[in-house]
């Protein structure tokens, strides 16, 4: 399964179980009050400069899978098995990020 980096999608697998990803409104919204950066330009500048904890990558993740339909919270996703581990967690955020502000496929990887 692949994401439809047009719709702003990016997969993960995650448990042996390729998931889409999808930064919505909704999405951003939740994130930025979890992340309690009072604007979205913080919290792309807070990934962009890598200010980030791990924690903050499980919630990015975790939005963008409500965000395409999928109910797994970023504590279920701290216990998971993610395919390619946090290397590849990082970079899944990072495209979700991008993809969601307007990059193009190309510009995100």
């Amino acid at each position: 399964m692949s994401g439809n980096p047009w719709a702003g999608e990016v997969c993960l697998t995650i448990d042996g179980t390729p998931r889409r990803m999808k930064l919505t409104l909704g999405a951003l919204a939740e994130l930025e009050a979890a992340l309690d950066t009072g604007s979205l330009i913080a919290l792309v500048e807070r990934f962009e400069t890598g200010a980030f904890s791990a924690r903050d990558l499980l919630l990015l993740l975790a939005a963008g899978l409500r965000g395409s339909g999928v109910d797994l919270s970023a504590d279920a996703l701290a216990t998971a098995e993610i395919e390619g581990g946090p290397v590849a967690a990082a970079r899944a955020a990072g495209r979700l990020l991008a993809l969601a502000f307007g990059a193009t496929e190309r510009d995100a990887a």
